[in-house]
């Protein structure tokens, strides 16, 4: 049970790392590859991927610092909100 709770606790915060990314792109490639990492995995969970998680989260937050200084000047075209006018 511990485990599971620390999966969910993990896949969080790897999806709450993905959202600090300035590119669009990045932050939907991190979101997506976590998401078809914890699927993959739901069947034969233990110690060994978690451990994997914890390593690719600081692995995320290291890279989430390093584009947030270097972020690009213009947004993605997903990203603009286009008013109805």
């Amino acid at each position: 049970m511990a485990s599971a709770m620390e999966a969910r606790s993990l896949y969080r915060s790897l999806l709450r790392e993905a959202r600090r990314f300035p590119d669009y792109n990045i932050r939907e490639y991190i979101a997506r590859r976590c998401r078809q990492g914890f699927e993959s995995s739901k069947a034969g969970g233990g110690r060994d991927l978690l451990a994997f998680g914890e390593e690719q989260l600081e692995l995320v937050k290291r890279q989430s610092q390093v584009y947030g200084m270097y972020a690009p000047k213009i947004k993605n075209v997903m990203e603009i909100k286009v008013s109805k006018a």
